[in-house]
C-alpha cells in the first residue's frame, strides 16, 4: 500500500497535481457546486444501514 501512497504523493507534487488541486479548489468555491457535494454525501451516508 505505500507504494501506491507514494505515487499518489507524486502526483499531486508534479504540475499536473497542481493544476488539478487549484480547479478542485475553485470548484469548492463555488456554491452550486458545494451543494451537489454535500446532497451526494448526504444521499450516501443515509445508505449506510
Amino acid at each position: 500500500m505505500a507504494g501506491f501512497m507514494d505515487k499518489i504523493t507524486r502526483f499531486l507534487r508534479s504540475p499536473q497535481g497542481h493544476k488539478l488541486q487549484m480547479k478542485a479548489r475553485q470548484m469548492a468555491q463555488d456554491p452550486r457546486k458545494r451543494a451537489q457535494a454535500e446532497q451526494l454525501l448526504r444521499k450516501f451516508k443515509g445508505k449506510k444501514h
